[in-house]
């Protein structure tokens, strides 16, 4: 009997993140998908339509917008906040009074997306917005405009407020990769003659392949599920141009109570995020055990 529980001991200390996982992952996930083969308004028991929410998908115009601010989304919340995190992590780590400048950029990561939006939006004002201030204060009164109600001026704007957001953390977690690289490979770049440039090409970034699948996987997921700085900024307006397939689902769910049809964007966004997670962990994985 003892030699029994002492096997089955050490799978039940996973039983409650088991059931966690379930109850609050799993069984709702569960519950979208057979939304989302229904036509459900929360006064009328859900009616089975099949496969005709994901049909009218296909030829709403609003949501292949969606699809396209989602993609243009994750492109530049992948290029901006993981590409300066990268750059502003290798000058700091270089540099004196390194706890000063890493403390000015992660300040902003602990402001909420909320707070952020709102930040934002009075920055982006058309009449007495900092930025349209600090454009005609240099003479480039040309290229004050409305930022959140011109296409694709919003979207882009909505990226820039993200990217101030997250760039700090995108750096911590470069540092740290930066910091646990061993010292050898890159002095024995430098005496055979290598640049700046080339040791950290060629040397100190694929040494850090590791934080690099972490910080470009958390910002995927992230920039793909950003609902509350878009709604704060511009609730997907002017006229659903800026919307993402987050936004569209809440729009759909909980304003306009399409419940089967807010589901069945929600099975697509998820399935595009692990799709493409999926993929470039499978592909990074891959890659490292083939060397």
């Amino acid at each position: 009997m003892k030699q029994a529980l002492n096997k089955i001991a050490p799978y039940l200390y996973v039983v409650p993140a088991l059931l966690l996982v379930g109850g609050f992952l799993l069984a709702p996930m569960l519950y979208t998908l057979r939304l989302s083969f229904t036509e459900y308004d929360l006064m009328m028991p859900p009616k089975f339509i099949g496969l005709a929410n994901y049909r009218n998908l296909l030829t709403e115009p609003n949501f292949l917008t969606s699809v396209t601010n989602t993609f243009i989304w994750m492109i530049g919340t992948l290029l901006l906040p993981v590409g300066l995190g990268l750059f502003i992590a290798v000058i700091v780590n270089r540099i004196v009074f390194a706890d000063l400048f890493k403390s000015v950029f992660y300040i902003p990561l602990t402001i909420s997306a909320v707070a952020t939006g709102l930040i934002w939006t009075w920055m982006y004002g058309p009449d007495l917005g900092v930025v349209n201030s600090m454009l005609r204060g240099v003479g480039l009164s040309g290229w004050a405009r409305s930022w959140l109600t011109e296409v694709p001026a919003n979207t882009i704007s909505m990226i820039v407020a993200w990217t101030w957001k997250m760039t700090g953390q995108n750096m911590i977690i470069f540092l740290v990769g930066l910091q646990a690289i061993p010292q050898e490979p890159v002095e024995a770049a430098k005496l055979e003659g290598a640049t700046g440039w080339q040791t950290f090409r060629y040397v100190v970034f694929p040494l850090m392949r590791a934080m690099t699948m972490v910080v470009i996987t958390m910002s995927l997921i992230n920039s793909l599920n950003q609902f509350d700085l878009i709604y704060v900024m511009t609730q997907g307006g002017p006229y659903r141009s800026s919307e993402t397939l987050a936004m569209t689902m809440y729009r759909e769910s909980f304003t306009m109570f399409h419940m089967g049809y807010g589901a069945s964007v929600a099975i697509v966004l998820s399935l595009i995020v692990i799709l493409l997670s999926g993929s470039y962990l499978r592909a990074n994985l891959r890659q490292e055990r083939n060397q």
